[in-house]
């Protein structure tokens, strides 16, 4: 390990505020799949992060839920899993690693340094939650919890429109929260030439009124129409 990058390591240490009792957790953490290619079967190459990172993802799903059940006692299930998604989907998990400064940190191949993966979101993203299954094996829930209350503050205290990235499964799963059935989308009208159409749609969720929006696309308008009715209804 160079120098620039232990200390990387070692300031990143200090900044999810856990002292790792076995530090080859965080150097399997920070080492991304590249690092490893080409290696023959049965080579005792490193290990990368990636079956980290499938234990990451659920101990921060667990975490999160945890949080938003505790803070907002009187939310219905469908505005937690808004809320839960909208923390734990891979851009809030790339804000953070980035807020931690992750990248210097990071274990690359050469070949995935020239292309700037210190700076990719989906590499920082995966490191960060591959980090907090480390945590969690080194240290248990609650150190895990502790790191999670740090480093989410700032996703925890936005409001949750600011990363929903998927309006159309948050209204499913608000509907299906307030147990209604699934939202229903139709075309309403449709204008312009056929190289640059415009679409209008309307979203209908039982028992609410419907609403319409537009986009350049059917794709688009259904988003666009999704958002809205999260947002007059409160949700986001």
């Amino acid at each position: 390990m160079s120098n620039a990058r232990a200390e990387a390591v070692d300031a990143l240490e200090g900044r999810l505020g856990h002292v790792f009792n076995d530090k080859t957790l965080l150097e399997r953490a920070l080492t991304h799949a590249s690092v490893s290619e080409g290696a023959s079967p049965g080579a005792h190459g490193p290990r990368d992060n990636e079956r980290l990172e499938f234990l990451g993802d659920r101990v921060l799903g667990l975490l999160t839920a945890e949080r938003l059940s505790r803070d907002f006692p009187t939310a219905d299930e469908g505005e937690l899993s808004s809320s839960l998604h909208a923390l734990v989907d891979k851009s809030a998990c790339a804000r953070v690693g980035e807020a931690l400064d992750v990248g210097p940190a990071l274990r690359l191949s050469p070949g995935e340094t020239k292309t700037g993966g210190r700076r990719k979101a989906g590499v920082i993203a995966d490191a960060v939650e591959a980090i907090l299954a480390a945590v969690y094996l080194d240290g248990g829930l609650e150190a895990a919890r502790g790191v999670f209350d740090r480093a989410w503050a700032e996703e925890l205290a936005a409001p949750p429109s600011r990363t929903v990235t998927n309006p159309k499964s948050a209204l499913q799963e608000w509907a299906q929260g307030q147990s209604k059935p699934l939202p229903a989308y139709r075309i309403a009208d449709r204008t312009g030439s056929d190289h640059a159409p415009t679409f209008t749609v309307e979203v209908s969720v039982a028992g609410i009124a419907p609403l319409t929006a537009q986009g350049r696309s059917r794709q688009e308008a259904e988003k666009a129409a999704a958002t809205a009715l999260l947002k007059r209804e409160g949700v986001i």
